[in-house]
């Protein structure tokens, strides 16, 4: 059994594991190189390998020792914990010196038993015909005794360079078509920006909205409207962006859906390893306007399930193009203007600040920024009373 090629082994077993998983479970596996499409599978085996400290008898492994480990570490801090990346590279044939618990914790979900115990009492037939293979393998000898001093192994070192050319020139086109397939179903990047439509993007814009009229949460709420600090870049065939907001940022992408037709995507920057409260635009930039509406599906960002999602035009305001911007934090400013600083330095030696904070709609000197961004510019999931406030009444109190 120790004579097979353990990538071989590792690829079969792995395979053989995900057809088990997708059975039990119900729940498709991509098998490509996304290591997140086998996370569900590892945080599984890992539930196994973390026994094995205790099963060595009774499941016929190799002998683990747990030591002192903080028992209250969760997954994957553990020091039996297999990984997607792990579960990803043994599927994919580039591991050649695998972790024992990994090995042994896939023979034990699929088998019952550990290596070891497969050894003496083989249960698949198709994985003992791979093992007979490999060790049938023919061993040829070279009898020639008058080759060069050095001969072999310029030849070993030729083949081995043709195989490993043969290797990356297989993953890359198997990457490629991967990446082609998922830009064909997505439609990503469906149209080539011209240098005029890069121009007319890229830059610092001042993006109105008024989602804070919409926050359950916050009583004084009327006519609230809030300007978004907004820094687009461009990369290779798509921009992408920081969005400065008053109490959170954004960060996204946006792509040219048509000519001068802009797709914009965002979600909250956060330190997690997820999507929070993703939102989708729509911008039209072949209109010679100072203001330029967006419509938006957003969320009214208010607390825990109060946040709601919402329909609602915004309103971007270019800025200028070049140089780049800043956050400015913990300084007396911030204390005194009680909002966010967003400093831009223009490139040109100048610099200008943005002051991001929620404020009153009244308060705005444009007239006609403020009609495209009163109560009327939000849009509710489903028709409901009291969520949007209209007008102070005479007593001081607002209506709603």
């Amino acid at each position: 059994m120790n004579s097979i090629n353990i990538k071989d082994e590792l690829s079969y077993l792995f395979s053989k594991v995900f057809d088990k998983y997708e059975k039990e479970t119900g729940r498709s596996i991509v098998r490509n190189t996304n290591r997140k499409n086998y996370e569900d599978v590892a945080r599984h085996l890992s539930e196994i390998s973390n026994q094995l400290p205790y099963t060595a008898d009774q499941l016929g492994h190799e002998k683990y020792f747990a030591g002192d480990e903080d028992p209250s570490l969760q997954y994957p801090h553990r020091k039996f914990d297999i990984t997607a990346s792990q579960i990803k590279d043994a599927y994919q044939g580039i591991v050649s010196n695998p972790r024992p618990f990994l090995v042994d914790a896939a023979y034990i979900y699929l088998y019952g038993t550990g290596r070891k115990g497969f050894e003496k009492a083989p249960k698949d037939n198709d994985l003992v015909e791979l093992m007979k293979s490999e060790m049938a393998q023919p061993v040829l000898v070279q009898h020639r005794i008058d080759k060069k001093p050095g001969s072999s192994i310029r030849v070993v070192g030729v083949m081995a360079l043709l195989a490993a050319t043969l290797f990356f020139l297989y993953k890359w086109l198997t990457l490629k078509n991967e990446w082609d397939s998922i830009k064909s179903d997505l439609v990503l990047l469906p149209h080539k920006p011209t240098q005029a439509e890069i121009d007319s993007l890229t830059g610092v814009w001042l993006c109105y909205t008024a989602s804070p009229q919409a926050r359950i949460s916050n009583p004084n709420r009327y006519h609230l409207v809030v300007s978004n600090v907004v820094d687009v870049k461009y990369k290779n065939g798509y921009f992408v962006f920081q969005r400065y907001g008053a109490s959170f940022n954004h960060r996204g992408y946006m792509q040219f859906e048509a000519p001068w037709l802009v797709a914009v995507y965002s979600n909250v920057s956060n330190q997690k390893d997820s999507i929070e409260s993703p939102r989708y635009s729509l911008m039209r930039l072949d209109v010679d306007k100072k203001y330029i509406p967006v419509i938006s599906a957003s969320w009214n960002f208010d607390v825990g399930k109060l946040n709601n999602i919402i329909g609602i035009r915004e309103v971007y305001i270019k800025q200028g193009r070049g140089g780049a911007t800043e956050e400015v934090l913990n300084t007396l400013e911030n204390a005194s203007c009680k909002c966010k600083i967003v400093e831009w330095g223009q490139g040109n030696g100048e610099m200008k600040k943005f002051y991001v904070r929620n404020e009153l709609l009244d308060s705005l000197p444009d007239e006609n920024l403020k009609k495209l961004i009163d109560e009327k510019s939000i849009l509710l999931r489903e028709p409901q009373q009291a969520l949007l406030l209209t007008i102070p009444d005479s007593g001081g109190t607002l209506k709603k």
